[in-house]
Order: C-alpha cells, then structure tokens, then sequence
C-alpha cells in the first residue's frame, strides 16, 4: 500500500466522511473512494460500511487501522527527522493556551520538548487565550496553534490530536453550599447560576456549563465574561459558579474558592486545533509530536466516585 493510500484510509477511518477527508487532504471525495476501493480490492473484503448517512469501519477495516496507525505515524516522524536533518524548519509558532495547562501535563511538555530538539532553528512562543472566546485569538491570526476543549465543529479549523482529558469539576466560592461536598452531580446545577461566555459556540460552552440538567431543569446564566480573571473574581465574590477542568484546582487555589468533582459530567477532551487554510509545515510538525490517548502521558482520566 502506498504512502498517500495509508494517508487516505487513516484520515477516513478518523473522519468517517469522504468530503471531510478530501478537504482535510485537499484532493476531491471522488480520489478517495477509488483508494479506498482499490485497497479493499487488493485485500479482498470491505474495509468500510457506508449509506447515504453514515460511513463505519467494518471489523476487517478495524483490524488494518489498528495495524496501520502505529507504523505511519513511526514512518511520518522518520520522514520529518530526515528533512529536519537536510534543511531544518526554521519560523515561530505561537501556541495559544488557557494560562498554565500546557506545562500542567507531561504530554503537553514532552511535545513541547520534542518539538524543540527537532526543530532547533524554530522558535516556540505563547499567547493566552481567553476560555470565554477560545476561538477569538485564533481566527484574528494571533495564534497559530490553540489547545482548547472539544468538541470544535467549526467549518474554518482543523482539529488535529487530542491531547489530554480531564474531569469536570465545579469551581464556586468558598461559602457556597456545595463548598464541603466531596462531589455533586449534573442534577445538583439545576440549583445554580452559572457563568456565560462573551463568545464562544453554544455546543463548547455546554461541555463545562450546560444549558439544562438531565431531567431537564434549566440553569441559570450569569453574567457574562470576556476575561478569565473577570471569571475568577465573579466566582469568588459569590456570583454565580463555573464549570471548570480539574487542573484549574491547582493553578488557582485561591482561599475564596472552593472545587467541587462533578461525578457525572463526561470527561473534557483537549486538541490542538488551527486554521485549515493558514495549515504550516511547522504546525504538522508540532501536531506529530502529541502521543495519542490512551499511550504514557496520555491516559483516560478514571471516573469520579460518588
């Protein structure tokens, strides 16, 4: 199998959308069906399912994804430590981040160190984004590169790997009632006012302060907050509370605040993501150096015990 044909198949199986895959590798839906089909042929069974409404891996295709993942991304990091070698990659990448978390995981500093020792003549630097705008910086061109929560369905960005998970706790003020909980759930929110964001799509604010709780009780919104620090301090004072992950309990341990685990909140997936249109040889080359989910540095979070 060739290298574009892998190529094609691994960002299909990732997608599960032929338009999606040929956009996302600038060729036409009509040359990745004939891949795939070529490849099924060369195999001997279908390696996907698909209908007029969903495209699914088939057992047979499972089984080459697996097989495949491994080896290309070995011989992508080969092929970039070579050219790196002959030419090097010289420019800045800016990576846009929310206050410390790139440097509160070990993934996150391993690629950052990675990146660094392969690319010796590039130059890393980073700019704060804003949680309650995580896009903003990004599509003013402020950034290159963003660590944001998922999930990002957003027709002008690509989404690249994930980087971590974390929980979802909540953060309230330190004589809030839930303050001495050892954890609440979705169904305990329905009782609070929770911060809003300036900008930020319906679907991500939900990830962390949802519009409604499971049985259906609306929660109410707050003020609304364009700065993070504004976040803070309004918690702090009594406000209202905020959906936060479980890092926001180390890098902020104020007294007046008080981190409560959400027990039944889905974990809060983090990815590198950037602007499909201004894609870079320097932020492929970032993106290969994030270990997939589920590897050392890289593992699910556990779930929280009531």
């Amino acid at each position: 199998m060739e290298l574009r044909d892998i190529e094609i198949f691994l960002t299909l199986a990732k997608e599960l959308h032929f338009g999606r895959t040929a956009e996302r590798l600038r060729i036409t839906p009509a040359r990745v069906s004939q891949s795939i089909k070529k490849q099924e042929r060369r195999i001997g069974g279908p390696l996907f399912d698909r209908t007029t409404r969903a495209v699914r891996l088939t057992p047979l295709g499972e089984q080459l994804h697996r097989e495949l993942d491994a080896g290309y991304r070995q011989i992508i990091d080969g092929i970039e430590a070579a050219s790196v070698a002959v030419r090097g990659t010289t420019g800045t990448l800016t990576l846009g981040c929310m206050g410390p978390y790139p440097f509160g995981r070990a993934s996150l500093v391993d690629a950052i160190e990675l990146f660094q020792s392969r690319h010796p003549k590039a130059c890393m630097q980073y700019r704060e984004i804003q949680p309650s705008a995580p896009l903003d910086s990004l599509r003013r061109g402020e950034v290159d590169v963003a660590l944001v929560w998922l999930p990002v369905n957003e027709p002008d960005l690509t989404v690249g790997p994930v980087t971590h998970t974390s929980r979802v706790w909540l953060m309230v003020d330190a004589n809030h009632p839930f303050a001495q909980r050892v954890s609440i759930s979705l169904e305990d929110l329905g009782d609070c006012t929770v911060v809003a964001g300036s900008s930020i799509p319906r679907y991500m604010e939900q990830a962390l302060n949802p519009y409604q709780t499971p049985s259906g009780r609306p929660i109410a919104r707050g003020p609304v907050m364009s700065t993070w620090q504004q976040v803070l301090y309004t918690v702090a004072s009594g406000q209202c509370v905020a959906g936060v992950v479980e890092e926001v309990a180390d890098h902020y341990p104020w007294p007046s605040l008080a981190f409560i685990p959400v027990r039944d909140a889905p974990p809060c997936r983090f990815a590198l993501i950037w602007r499909t249109a201004s894609e870079t040889p320097l932020i492929r080359a970032f993106a290969r150096t994030i270990p997939p989910v589920g590897t050392p540095h890289g593992d699910p979070v556990a779930p929280v015990q009531p």
